[in-house]
């Protein structure tokens, strides 16, 4: 009984020491993509250029969805506080307060940027990835372009300098989601419900907020066009590059949360 066991054993140690190993290689494969991409461009007109292109593409195409998520978050949130805190010794405007703290604190960037992750993070990688397949990029290549630095450089700074305009709209949509819920509904009244908004406010949440963003969207956005970039075989392989592309950054959004969290919030 104790050959199987053994081997067993040898066998999961195996297969954990091989996971490692392909897990720094990727790391390391990555490394050296971002360390193409942030070289200077060949031509900065045709950066800026493009740079607006994809603001308008990743950011500004994202902001019907942030609305509309925000605003049935904020309206769920609120009615939970509502039920959970229903209680004489707890007031009545905690219900505000809570529900604006939640949102300052967690879903207006985490929460938010895993459902970017899906939206945006599949756009990019399956941009890339076709335009891999189809041997757009190899052509850049022979023509002397960085291909890395021209394709993937104008989708990092543009949706990171775009993310806190998203995370502001989500921040206010999602309370006058809540706002909704207390002026249609007689869970809560309106001018409890404003007060808990307004009591014991700190405006470091706010930025606390935008600041966790910027790491998400550049997460998003670069471990996206990683897997895009490096995509070999047909259309099959870009449709498993997209969903390894969101799959690592939510799980890296969540790791990257919680250490943010503890250094932000100490």
């Amino acid at each position: 009984m104790l050959v199987p066991v053994t081997r067993k054993a040898k066998h999961r140690k195996k297969n954990c020491t091989m996971a490692l190993t392909n897990s720094i290689a990727v790391f390391g494969r990555y490394c050296m993509f971002m360390r193409k991409v942030f070289s200077l461009p060949d031509k900065w007109r045709l950066f800026f250029k493009r740079t607006v292109a994809e603001i308008s593409k990743l950011g500004v195409d994202s902001i019907p969805l942030v609305v509309i998520v925000s605003i049935f978050i904020g309206a769920v949130i609120t009615i939970q506080m509502e039920i959970n805190t229903s209680s004489p010794l707890i007031p009545a405007y905690s219900v505000g307060l809570a529900t604006r703290d939640i949102v300052l604190l967690e879903f207006s960037n985490s929460i938010l940027c895993l459902i970017l992750a899906g939206k945006v993070g599949s756009n990019i990688a399956s941009e890339i990835g076709t335009m891999r397949v189809t041997e757009q990029i190899d052509a850049l290549e022979i023509m002397g372009v960085n291909s890395a630095c021209f394709l993937v450089l104008p989708k990092v700074v543009a949706f990171v300098l775009f993310i806190p305009v998203l995370v502001i709209f989500c921040m206010g949509t999602a309370m006058l989601g809540g706002m909704a819920v207390a002026y249609f509904t007689d869970i809560i009244s309106i001018s409890k419900f404003t007060y808990g908004l307004q009591a014991m406010f700190s405006e470091w949440y706010v930025w606390y907020g935008i600041i966790k963003s910027f790491f998400f969207a550049y997460i998003i956005a670069s471990v996206a066009s990683f897997f895009g970039y490096h995509v070999k075989g047909g259309a099959l392989e870009v449709g498993k590059a997209s969903t390894n592309a969101v799959v690592t950054s939510s799980i890296l959004i969540l790791l990257f949360d919680v250490l943010l969290t503890k250094m932000l919030l100490q």
